[in-house]
């Protein structure tokens, strides 16, 4: 076959995943936002001697980190679109950042739970005023960062005209959601330890909140866990791709894969058998758009049973 057939019946592996999305515009605002309140809150805990600003600025700074890996799981994907030695595109870096990102938040929620449970036997003096202040401030910086992430979901178009999955934005948007979770039961928590004297209640927030926090990390890792390993789509997918080959002729689908290779993104691998075996093309034609398929290979071939048998 001559180099110029050869090209014909090639095709790149970069899918739309070299340019620059929303989730990566978005992330590094936020990153913008939460870094520039942590550098603030840690030089004025340094300066004026509050451990509870100090403490607050730590704690952005984890989360600062893990919107880092975010961002640079962005910029590696696109940067590498096109790089041959992924063999379906670099659009699962996506996922692995994402499920980095939820080991990381399900640290946090650890963290979370041992400080509350020391809290209880071993409580420390709490100042309300100043805790209240440092709460609120960062109530408002990560209402701002959640505006920003739009929700975290899956409400973007994709160039190839389906819905984005993005499990990179989704993290992020989680570590935020945690912050604020966090700043919400501070408030309620140190405001009734100040008025009705329940001082008991701020670690007990801090259990609450780990849990839910776990609870997040535990979905995020469990999606993008299956996205790294190749799981097969959900079974409506897989039916509506093997319900729109079977719909013409007589063709039977008797070996079908359907995975995530990026956000929004899929490759197939089917087998047809068929008594009037057609042109591949006619085969892929049949494929729903709205699956987002950009990689299919297919077999077909013909059914040596006569019909009606």
């Amino acid at each position: 076959m001559h180099t110029r057939s050869r090209e014909r019946w090639q095709h790149d592996h970069v899918f739309g995943q070299d340019r620059k999305t929303f989730g990566e515009r978005r992330t590094w605002l936020v990153i913008g936002l939460t870094g520039t309140a942590m550098v603030v809150e840690i030089i004025a805990g340094l300066a004026f001697g509050s451990m509870a600003l100090l403490a607050d600025g730590v704690h952005m700074a984890s989360h600062t980190m893990a919107l880092g890996i975010t961002a640079f799981a962005y910029a590696f994907t696109r940067r590498h679109a096109g790089d041959r030695r992924f063999s379906f595109g670099s659009g699962k870096i996506n996922a692995l950042g994402g499920f980095t990102s939820a080991v990381l938040l399900g640290i946090f929620a650890v963290g979370m739970a041992v400080e509350s449970l020391q809290r209880f036997w071993f409580p420390v003096p709490i100042s309300f005023n100043a805790a209240i202040l440092v709460a609120f401030a960062g109530l408002v910086v990560n209402g701002a960062s959640i505006f920003l992430l739009g929700g975290g979901d899956d409400h973007h178009d994709h160039p190839h005209g389906h819905r984005d999955h993005d499990h990179n934005l989704r993290s992020a948007y989680l570590h935020v959601l945690a912050d604020t979770l966090t700043s919400v039961l501070a408030i309620v928590a140190l405001l009734a330890g100040k008025y009705l004297g329940w001082v008991w209640l701020d670690p007990a927030m801090g259990i609450v909140g780990a849990l839910l926090v776990s609870r997040w990390a535990y979905g995020l890792t469990r999606a993008t866990g299956r996205v790294l390993l190749d799981y097969q789509a959900p079974d409506e997918q897989v039916a509506a791709v093997r319900q729109a080959i079977e719909a013409v002729d007589d063709n039977v689908v008797t070996d079908i894969h359907l995975w995530s290779v990026g956000p929004g993104i899929h490759a197939l691998e089917a087998t047809i058998v068929t008594h009037r075996p057609k042109p591949i093309t006619e085969y892929r034609a049949l494929l729903p758009k709205r699956m987002g398929i950009v990689h299919a290979s297919l077999e077909v071939h013909a059914c040596d049973v006569p019909a009606g048998s």
